[in-house]
């Protein structure tokens, strides 16, 4: 049969094909709308969302969240007021020593505080800078030395090999010590609200525990505090042996010689020059940079850029001004690589105790860390003795 479908109803093949363009045409224009529609809601939802996050107090969903906003808030509010309120609230995520409360009623320093402390210390002139400095959770740091040799020997084809020695390990215990700061303010000045009080208490802390620390790291005698390098014996470097210091004399009382710092960088094995440094104070640094070679030259040069450390025959200088003064049979010079030679341990932890009673009508803040140091490889760290023998 030649009859088609539109024949059957009526219609012809073109009006058949004109209704379903307009069918088609009409669920497109449909389609449009019901999008327009939606644009349109969501548009009017976003400016409600905007207009809403433009209010004060309130975060915008853009924007990042800080993440130690929540502990800035409390921190301050209990420096200022007592308030611990706050801090009793909040829920730290860390080791089981990093809590929020401790048992005897310290509060652990709000991140931020933290570390304007540490980046203080770092800058300030004291060994920390050359040290070797490591962080620990417990009360002690223990560090093994194997100060010795396993020894060899030529060995033939048929000869019996013998047993050679059994080296020996050294293990040198830095205890930590605790560190006290006890800043206060007035609580009138603690109302202002314009004060910055993280960083005035950051910059009184970190000026007390700096001098306290750079003293001890040189002069300290180990009792209730770091032992300092000069608190070892010392002995004439020819005669060195482990657990003591050598010196180099100058052959000149309360004098230094060129002769004398040239034997001293020698007087260094050449494994530990490469990373050496002089530590010296200020006064002994104005004898030094005077002192010329053979040739007229001055061993002393200063830094080529800016904060580049000044350089004694080539090697770093650090002015610590805890070291002794140019005197006679004085230790006023130190040359070696510290890092190998002198380990600092520090818990990262900083606690601040408010304490409102003691000094009414000031606020006492008693801060404390615990910190060690001692010498860690006796062979490391040389000395210059201004005396004659």
């Amino acid at each position: 049969m030649s009859d088609t479908k539109a024949d059957v109803a009526g219609l012809s093949p073109a009006d058949d094909v004109r209704r379903a363009v307009t069918g088609f045409v009409a669920q497109m224009k449909g389609f449009q709308a019901g999008i327009e529609t939606k644009i349109q809601q969501t548009e009017e939802r976003m400016n409600m969302l905007d207009r809403k996050t433009m209010t004060a107090a309130r975060t915008p969903l853009a924007g990042a969240t800080e993440a130690v906003a929540p502990h800035k808030k409390a921190f301050n509010a209990y420096v200022r007021s007592g308030d611990d309120d706050g801090l009793r609230g909040l829920h730290l995520e860390g080791k089981a020593l990093s809590s929020a409360v401790n048992s005897d009623g310290g509060y652990l320093v709000d991140p931020q505080t933290s570390d304007i402390v540490k980046s203080v210390l770092n800058t300030t002139a004291s060994i920390r800078a050359i040290a070797s400095v490591v962080n620990v959770e417990a009360t002690s740091y223990d560090v093994l030395v194997d100060h010795s040799d396993v020894g060899a020997g030529w060995a033939t084809e048929s000869a019996t090999v013998g047993e050679s020695d059994t080296p020996q390990i050294d293990r040198i215990t830095v205890q930590l010590h605790e560190l006290s700061a006890l800043p206060k303010a007035s609580q009138r000045l603690l109302d202002d609200s314009a004060f910055d009080i993280e960083g005035w208490l950051a910059g009184r802390i970190a000026d007390k525990f700096a001098r306290a620390e750079a003293g001890a790291f040189i002069n300290g005698d180990g009792i209730d505090k770091p032992k300092g390098f000069l608190a070892h014996a010392t002995v004439d470097n020819d005669v060195w042996a482990w657990g003591n210091l050598g010196y180099v004399p100058t052959g000149v009382a309360g004098d230094v010689t060129p002769d004398a710092i040239v034997d001293m960088v020698y007087a260094l094995g050449a494994q530990y020059r490469a990373n050496a440094s002089f530590v010296m104070n200020s006064k002994t640094a104005g004898l030094v940079r005077k002192l010329k070679d053979m040739d007229g030259r001055f061993l002393w040069s200063d830094g080529l850029a800016a904060g580049e450390p000044a350089r004694l025959m080539g090697y770093p200088v650090l002015i610590a001004e805890d070291m002794p003064d140019a005197a006679a049979d004085a230790f006023a010079m130190a040359f070696g690589d510290f890092h190998a030679g002198y380990t600092i341990a520090e818990r990262p932890d900083l606690r601040i105790l408010r304490d409102p009673f003691s000094a009414k009508p000031h606020v006492l803040f008693y801060a404390t860390k615990r910190v060690g140091g001692d010498v860690s490889d006796f062979a490391a760290i040389k000395l210059l003795k201004f005396g004659s023998a």
